[in-house]
């Protein structure tokens, strides 16, 4: 495929610069030997951790472009890219702090060891909330397309049903070799991409796309106005839920077969692929007719895209197309990729004494299996708790305000970080740019955008929210009175293992 091949190469060209094949292997063999005989085991490439963190941003496009459309109108692709540029300080935050720990847990680690065992808990629910809310989510999405490609008209229940399959089968896939996720979620990720660029230029090459339509790009935001921000930047703010994902390389690392300083190629590499899509592709989409008009009646439940194609360029194989490759396989990749950092981050928990020890015990895949066994079971419950006419928004808030109050926590852990161990730096390549007064605007940027979520936050978002962090307090108050009375969180660190 032409699109693998040029990520591939990128990718490959200085992958072991700095670093022999032979070192590395070196290091993996000084790893200890029940995490090497049971737990997670190095063996993939730099190109499958890059295909996880872009598989899982980029999946919104065609469900959610009405809600992406709602909030920002004909600019929705001019927000995309603010949104690009405001993201990519904490991406490179994360690309300097990620090479530091070993290990996966990402948000758990930095922010233990930037604050305490209490906010790593913390910081690591709340990123949670935002891959946890993706798969019922996604599997609802896809349910509903099914009815809408058939006209099937199911009712909620049914829709509820499918759903509930779609996400059994996703669970014995993620019990499988982690050699056969990635495969299966980058072949996914790049029909998605190639899709949606083609789309892209049949729409702009249509006859139809007209740049008035472009006119009023902020007169347009079904948010209101608060505090003296405008509806649009509220509504821009919110757009933080289509880039998240790049969080997941930290993951995956303690998996990866390369020097741990490249992971600032998937990270930053996953935030600039789909940004630069998602901009060009809702340039397109947005001259194509009046706002108004793409959101009219049922559009504005989702595929609207999808439905303008059909009803106002009259086009009927293409849709159908495109709405198979970008719905089943697009949100399927998004789901393994969230779905096996999820795993990964209650695994890390599990060893690092966050959680009890049988969260760490792995099936013959190397796959664990609690951590997949309790996110089949908080997703079944998300969907058979969700209501039928505001799950969508629902849940896309709910994942806008979790994964940026994350953000948020871990760039001040990361100021904290380099002021306690400054030594960690020495021969870090992926050091920010200005140093704190960088990490100090990535952070100030999330809390910004963490405080504008909040205003866009409707009341079943804050139900649902209130719920999933209703269980979080349920398991911490047990590690504080019961566990952590016994037995310490243990972090490996470059100066070895830290007890918190």
């Amino acid at each position: 495929m032409p699109h693998g091949s040029v990520f591939t190469g990128y990718f490959s060209a200085d992958i072991f610069k700095g670093e022999s094949m032979a070192d590395n292997r070196m290091k993996q063999k000084e790893r200890p030997p029940s995490a090497e005989g049971n737990g997670l085991q190095k063996s993939l490439k730099l190109i499958f951790v890059y295909t996880v963190a872009t598989g899982s941003i980029f999946t919104y496009v065609s469900y959610w472009d009405s809600v992406f459309f709602s909030y920002c109108g004909a600019g929705t692709f001019l927000a995309f890219a603010l949104m690009t540029v405001a993201i990519l300080p904490t991406a490179l935050v994360y690309s300097e702090i990620s090479p530091l720990f070993k290990t996966a847990g990402g948000e758990l680690i930095y922010n233990t060891v930037g604050f305490n065992k209490h906010v790593g808990f913390l910081a690591s629910w709340l990123i949670m909330a935002a891959w946890i809310s993706v798969p019922p989510a996604v599997v609802m999405a896809v349910a509903t397309f099914i009815s809408k490609l058939f006209n099937l008209n199911l009712n909620f229940q049914t829709t509820v049903i499918i759903g509930v399959v779609f996400l059994l089968l996703i669970f014995i896939m993620s019990l499988q070799d982690v050699q056969f996720l990635v495969k299966a979620q980058a072949f996914c990720l790049f029909a998605n991409i190639a899709t949606t660029l083609i789309t892209a230029a049949l729409i702009l090459t249509s006859g139809h796309w007209s740049i008035a339509n472009l006119a009023d790009m902020f007169s347009f935001s079904s948010k209101a106005s608060t505090l003296g921000i405008p509806a649009w930047i509220i509504g821009m703010a919110l757009l933080i839920t289509p880039y998240f994902g790049f969080e997941t390389v930290p993951q995956m690392v303690e998996e990866g077969d390369f020097p741990i300083n490249n992971t600032k190629k998937a990270i930053c590499g996953s935030v600039l692929t789909c940004g630069a899509i998602y901009t060009i592709f809702f340039f397109c989409v947005a001259g194509l007719a009046p706002v108004k008009d793409l959101l009219a009646g049922d559009d504005a439940n989702g595929f609207m895209t999808i439905t303008a194609m059909q009803n106002l360029l009259g086009w009927k194989f293409w849709p159908i197309v495109y709405g198979c490759i970008s719905i089943l396989l697009g949100m399927t990749a998004s789901i393994l990729g969230f779905w096996m950092s999820t795993v990964r981050m209650l695994y890390s928990m599990g060893k690092k004494n966050f959680l009890p020890e049988v969260f760490t015990k792995v099936n013959k895949h190397q796959q664990p299996i609690l951590p997949n066994i309790f996110l089949l079971a908080i997703s079944l419950t998300f969907i058979l708790l969700q209501n039928a006419g505001s799950f969508m928004n629902d849940f896309f808030n709910l994942m806008s305000f979790g994964c940026a109050c994350a953000y948020a926590l871990t760039m001040i852990s990361a100021v904290r970080i380099h002021h306690r161990h400054p030594e960690w730096y020495a021969n870090n390549r992926n050091v920010v740019p200005g140093g704190d007064l960088f990490r100090v605007l990535a952070m100030v940027i999330m809390v910004c955008i963490a405080f504008f979520c909040t205003l866009g936050q409707g009341v079943g978002s804050w139900i649902s929210f209130a719920v999933y962090l209703g269980i979080g307090v349920a398991i911490w108050l047990w590690m504080v009175l019961v566990r952590w009375r016994n037995s310490k969180v243990v972090i490996e660190t470059l100066d070895g293992e830290v007890e918190f």
